[in-house]
């Protein structure tokens, strides 16, 4: 029975899907001004995760994720280069895609801009100013906040608090325009030659809150499964997306809210003021294995923060290089005609450990724990001299399937890194040494494999190799 923990709630809930065997989803993306920053891919990696693991569990699941095209950010940058607000946002969002792919990303359902949707955003917002949730002022168009229901739901804070930290944030010119100060922009009255479009309260654009609310509304209906982000977009992101979606179509926006926790660079907040800022357009440049970066974010648990160091990227590369090597060692055992029952048995605990693990909110540590008892499964009977075809290929595809789940595709890994038969030999003949005891020539094959290329580990379950 698969649990989440919903922010909502402040606790781990039954996930029901509104309809059986379906899942609508619905993830944030990025203002596409930048290259992506490690904090952008661990969001866009966790919900992946999540996305793969229903799957893996049989819901059919429509994911929708967006692009902010416009922003004061886009078209800051747009001015800096001499360049247009589209031409900004194109290049990023051709970025999006070229550094995604090598993580393994799964493509959205359907990804949608913001400048996609002008005309829904307008009639959505002329709808809440109709029914009393919204009033125009001098050409931006504000959310009256304190007459939406249980504003607070999702930050767990009261309206004191939220005014008084809103009261700090806004200059007198902002606050003259508004009501009140806790009223958030819907559109904005743009006086400057940039991008813009013609409304019922003159030329603007729309505000960041609603396009999303505008989007999930449009794909995936008044009410959805998922909505998912990072932690910082709480408050004020999602908070509006409440209370401006539940007062258009008067039903429960959201069922699930799920957000991921910060990244941390060295343990610290990654920030450009700190010189901390790492971008994963940066980042794929200068290491030569993305599915050791997708393992590293996909193997801490969503909800807690991620510290980011090339130390932390090395262990998660010994790691995964365990799994690829059990999962080589296997395909290449040689085998013999049939099944062994026990393993059957074996195979069936294991899956159901990593089932059970995941369905708790998605706790991938636990589910890794059974993983690696699968690698130690591999191992194990790749080295038997005993191992039957059919139970042979059953751990391949349970671990393939399992390593899915977290985006790693060892069979491509698998076809991509076959080891040399000179290694191979290498290899086999200092295992015996190992086993006789003969230090001396273990040490002089180590030193011969390591001139072909590759390193040598010794781990508890038997040596592994890299390249160099």
């Amino acid at each position: 029975m698969l649990k989440v923990y919903n922010t909502a709630s402040a606790s781990k809930e039954v996930f029901k899907p509104i309809q059986a065997g379906k899942v609508t989803m619905y993830v944030c993306g990025p203002t596409v001004y930048n290259y992506i920053h490690v904090g952008n891919a661990r969001s866009s990696i966790a919900f992946d995760t999540i996305r793969r693991y229903l799957i893996y569990r049989g819901y059919q699941v429509n994911f929708v994720s967006n692009f902010t095209d416009v922003d004061d950010k886009i078209i800051n940058r747009a001015q800096e280069e001499g360049v247009s607000e589209k031409e900004i946002a194109d290049k990023y969002i051709k970025a999006f895609y070229a550094d995604t792919k090598p993580l393994n990303i799964l493509p959205a359902t359907t990804r949608t801009k913001a400048t996609d949707v002008i005309d829904d955003i307008i009639a959505f917002i002329a709808d809440l100013i109709d029914k009393g949730y919204a009033y125009e002022s001098s050409g931006d168009v504000y959310f009256r906040v304190r007459k939406a229901k249980n504003y607070t739901a999702l930050v767990h804070e009261s309206l004191d608090d939220l005014e008084t930290g809103a009261s700090g944030r806004l200059d007198d010119g902002a606050l003259a325009l508004k009501e009140d100060p806790l009223d958030f922009a819907l559109w904005k009255n743009e006086p400057r030659h940039v991008i813009k479009w013609q409304s019922p309260w003159g030329q603007g654009r729309p505000g960041w809150h609603i396009e999303c609310s505008v989007m999930s509304t449009k794909y995936l209906g008044d009410t959805i499964d998922i909505h998912g982000g990072g932690i910082d977009l709480v408050f004020p992101h999602h908070t509006d997306e409440i209370a401006q979606s539940e007062a258009h179509t008067g039903k429960t926006f959201v069922h699930y809210w799920l957000h991921n926790g910060f990244v941390n660079v060295n343990n610290e907040k990654m920030s450009k003021s700190l010189g901390n800022f790492t971008t994963v357009h940066d980042l794929l440049a200068s290491y030569d294995d993305p599915q050791v970066i997708r393992y590293f974010m996909s193997a801490t648990h969503y909800r807690r923060p991620i510290n980011y160091s090339a130390d932390e990227l090395d262990r998660a590369k010994v790691e995964l290089d365990r799994i690829r090597q059990a999962y080589q060692r296997l395909a290449h055992a040689s085998k013999t005609v049939g099944a062994d029952a026990e393993i059957t048995d074996n195979l069936a605990v294991i899956e159901k450990n990593f089932v059970t693990a995941m369905d708790d909110d998605f706790n991938v540590a636990n589910a890794l724990s059974a993983v690696f008892e699968l690698v130690k499964l591999a191992n194990s009977y790749a080295d038997s001299g005993r191992s039957k075809q059919d139970s042979a290929d059953a751990i391949l595809a349970i671990l393939s399937q399992l390593m899915g789940v977290f985006g790693i595709d060892l069979q491509a890994n698998a076809a991509a890194r076959p080891l040399p038969d000179n290694v191979s030999q290498l290899l086999a003949a200092r295992k015996q040494a190992r086993i006789d005891k003969d230090w001396a020539a273990s040490d002089r094959l180590r030193d011969q494999i390591h001139a072909l290329g590759y390193l040598v580990k010794d781990l508890p379950d038997g040596q592994h190799t890299e390249k160099a």
